[in-house]
């Protein structure tokens, strides 16, 4: 049942973010086409600060999903109804918060934007973004019954309508009328009607989280989620610092058209990056059913599988950026678009990096292991911005992104190893380093080789060439890490799970 579920939460996932990417791409171009750069660089950085406004959930969503795996196991209904209960009224409290600090930047969102020709209220177009972001937690706290029970796959099935219908209206806004004002009410009007359909979607599965008379929290159970979330606020803080401020060093260094054509470029790493967080968020709940079992030999088997999968699918996914990147932006939304190739590069090193963590992250979040390295994210994001501006002075814009990279260290060399890999496998700070080492070699060599073939192509028509590279990208890092890997237990597991996936298809249509 586990490994069913998963399954579904994985296909389904990557159904959803492959749309989500098709999506962003067709929505961006017309974005562009119809209202300029510095409206898009206006989108980036006004994401990128309720992003920091988010960090008043104070990862209850995460603490709460994690206190659902047990009493969802042992068909605790008292249990989860009152969890529901207690995540409702928080959920009240955590809106009016945002809502009341999203109001406090409005004085100086002159300082932020910088210089701009965008002719409309700047102020107002923010309240807009601040809105949304309140309409995102209106009725949510009920989708983290599906996330606890391995049913990620409704929200992402849900989510694809949302994604597709919303995307359909606010193109058609965009060719008609032009109007960016309209465009960011169809988010708003969108994002309610996802949460009400998954609220009603809830209630017909779980019936009994509707009951009117439902018992308050234990103080006890209270107490263990407010410790959680203790270490979650810093997590959040780390997380809204290290995806927040990058923007807003760009547009303070750079100036907000460059963040127009920064964003560019991170819409291909967010599509990518989707997809496998996608992936791994869909397992978390069957890796914390996993953990309930207390294994440590077992649990580690299944995170080396997993991380084999990481860095496969990582490697071949950077290899693809660092390819096909300027030719498919040069398709997209035209060559004026395209930064240096040496941003390019240290944009897909610091992707493979932070990609790289998806398999400890999935343990971590899964074990509940918040509170423990509650400061290390703090560390992160200060690393992030004191190299990201010093490098800035030195490398341009890829300096950004390379104290991005660098920050990325007190995860892999403090945190994961040890609140993560010697708690719930019982191994050594050498096992855990030999192993990433092992997949960072190998990536290398691959990164260092697929750049240097890709230099030799160079036909006189612009699309044969794309064609040829993209052939070479689908087919090379893929033999390569086969030749490699076919032979161990990890891949052996996969091609097992396969056979057994084709073999009871066959029996079913029998």
């Amino acid at each position: 049942m586990r490994s069913l579920n998963s399954l579904k939460n994985t296909i389904v996932s990557v159904v959803s973010s492959a749309i989500n990417i098709i999506i962003s791409f067709v929505a961006t171009k017309f974005f562009l086409s119809t209202l300029g750069e510095e409206y898009l660089g206006l989108n980036g950085l006004f994401s990128n600060i309720l992003s920091i406004l988010a960090i008043a959930e104070l990862g209850f969503g995460s603490a709460i999903t994690y206190s659902m795996y047990e009493p969802l196991a042992n068909d605790n209904k008292e249990k989860i109804k009152s969890l529901l209960k207690f995540y409702k009224i928080v959920y009240y409290i955590i809106t009016l918060v945002v809502l009341l600090i999203g109001l406090c930047f409005i004085p100086f969102l002159d300082v932020i934007v910088g210089e701009s020709s965008i002719d409309l209220n700047i102020t107002f177009l923010y309240l807009l973004f601040l809105f949304d972001l309140i309409a995102s937690y209106t009725l949510t706290y009920k989708r983290s019954i599906l996330y606890a029970n391995q049913q990620t796959y409704i929200i992402n099935a849900v989510h694809i309508g949302y994604l597709i219908l919303m995307n359909i209206a606010q193109i058609l806004v965009l060719v008609y009328t032009s109007n960016y004002v309209l465009y960011l009410i169809i988010k708003i009007v969108f994002r309610l009607l996802e949460n009400i359909v998954l609220n009603i979607i809830a209630n017909k599965l779980y019936p009994y989280i509707n009951d009117k008379n439902i018992a308050n929290l234990p103080k006890e159970d209270k107490e263990q989620i407010l410790q959680k979330v203790k270490g979650l606020l810093l997590h959040k803080i780390g997380d809204a610092g290290i995806t927040g401020s990058d923007n807003i060093i760009i547009s303070s260094i750079f100036g907000i058209g460059k963040v127009g054509l920064y964003t560019n470029y991170i819409t291909l790493t967010t599509g990518l990056n989707s997809v496998v967080t996608h992936i791994f968020s869909a397992i978390t709940a069957s890796v914390g059913n996993l953990l309930l079992e207390k294994n440590s030999e077992k649990s580690y088997n299944v995170y080396k599988t997993l991380l084999l999968f990481n860095y496969w699918i990582y490697t071949f996914a950077t290899i693809g950026l660092v390819c096909l990147a300027e030719p498919l932006i040069t398709i997209w939304i035209g060559s004026e678009y395209l930064l240096d190739f040496e941003f390019l590069v240290v944009l897909s090193l610091n992707f493979f990096i932070s990609g790289m963590k998806h398999t400890c992250a999935t343990f971590k979040n899964a074990a509940g292991v918040f509170y423990e390295d509650r400061y290390v994210p703090i560390l992160e994001v200060l690393l992030n911005i004191v190299f990201s501006i010093i490098f800035a002075k030195y490398m341009g814009l890829s300096g950004v992104v390379v104290g991005t990279a660098i920050s990325s260290l007190a995860l892999f060399l403090y945190s994961y190893p040890i609140f993560v890999f010697k708690p719930l496998f019982g191994k050594s700070f050498s096992e855990y380093i030999k192993e990433l080492l092992k997949y960072l070699a190998l990536f290398l060599i691959i990164f260092v080789g697929m750049i240097s073939l890709m230099k030799l192509i160079n036909f006189s028509n612009f699309y044969v060439t794309t064609l040829i590279k993209l052939l070479i990208v689908l087919l090379v890092p893929n033999l390569v890490n086969f030749l490699i890997f076919y032979k161990t237990d990890e891949f052996k597991y996969y091609v097992s799970l396969i056979q057994n996936i084709l073999k009871n298809k066959r029996h079913q249509n029998k």
